[in-house]
C-alpha cells in the first residue's frame, strides 16, 4: 500500500508547517480573526466583556461624583453652622428652639463626638485622618449608590471635625470641635457627629442586606 502510494503519488495538500498549521499562503485567503492582522496593524478583539467594562466605568465615576457631592455637603453645612455658632453664640446663652427639649449651646470638645474621651485628643485626630484616606481609596471600586451616599456622609462628617482639630484652639491636631445642638438629657453634638453617625447607620443596613461597596449582592 505504500509502495503503490509512493508510486501513485498524494493528492495536493495545503502547505503545513511543522505545528500542523497552515502556511502563510493559505492564511492570506482567510478572513481575519481576532488577533489577525489588517494592512500589517494588529487587529483588538472586541466582545461582550469588553463592552461591559466600558460601561462600567462611567458608572464608576457617577458614584465616584455623588460620594464626593455628599462629602462637600456635609462639610459645608457642617463649617457653615460652626462658623455661625462662634460668632453668635459662643460666650452667650443657650437658643431654646423646642422649649427645653432642644437648645442649641455652643461647647468646645476636646473628645470624640458626643464629648467622650476627651484625654485622646490626639488619638482621634490620627483616627480621622485615617479613616478619610480609607474611603478616599475604597472609591476607586465604588459601584453602589447607597455606599456612596454612606461613605460621602462619613467623610464630610470626618473631615468637619478634622479641620476643627486642625485650625481651632489649643493647637494643631489638638483643637476642640465645635458642639451646639443639645438636646435634653444628651450629648451636646454638631452636623458633622450627625453626618458621621447617618452614614455609620446606613452601612450597616447596607451589610445586613449583603449590599457590597462594588455592586454585589450577597447572602450568607
Amino acid at each position: 500500500m505504500a509502495e503503490a502510494e509512493r508510486i501513485i503519488g498524494t493528492p495536493d495538500t495545503p502547505d503545513t508547517g511543522r505545528d500542523g498549521t497552515e502556511g502563510d499562503d493559505a492564511r492570506a485567503g482567510g478572513a481575519p480573526g481576532a488577533g489577525a492582522r489588517e494592512g500589517g496593524a494588529p487587529v483588538a478583539a472586541s466582545g461582550p466583556g469588553e463592552t461591559a467594562a466600558q460601561s462600567e466605568r462611567p458608572r464608576g465615576k457617577r458614584r465616584i461624583a455623588v460620594l464626593f457631592t455628599v462629602a462637600a455637603l456635609a462639610y459645608a453645612l457642617d463649617l457653615i453652622s460652626k462658623m455661625i455658632v462662634v460668632a453668635e453664640l459662643e460666650h452667650h446663652e443657650p437658643v431654646e428652639i423646642i422649649g427645653d427639649w432642644l437648645r442649641f449651646e455652643a461647647i468646645r470638645n476636646a473628645g470624640a463626638a458626643f464629648g467622650f474621651g476627651e484625654a485622646f485628643t490626639v488619638i482621634f485626630t490620627v483616627i480621622a485622618a485615617v479613616v478619610i484616606v480609607v474611603i478616599i481609596r475604597l472609591a476607586r471600586k465604588l459601584y453602589s449608590l447607597p455606599w456612596a451616599i454612606a461613605l460621602g456622609l462619613l467623610l464630610g462628617g470626618a473631615l468637619g471635625n478634622l479641620t476643627d482639630r486642625i485650625f481651632r484652639s489649643p493647637g494643631v491636631f489638638e483643637g476642640a470641635v465645635v458642639d451646639f445642638i443639645a438636646p435634653k438629657g444628651f450629648a451636646v453634638f454638631n452636623l458633622a457627629d450627625s453626618a458621621i453617625v447617618c452614614g455609620g447607620i446606613l452601612i450597616v443596613l447596607l451589610s445586613f442586606r449583603g449590599l457590597d461597596p462594588d455592586g454585589t449582592v450577597h447572602k450568607d
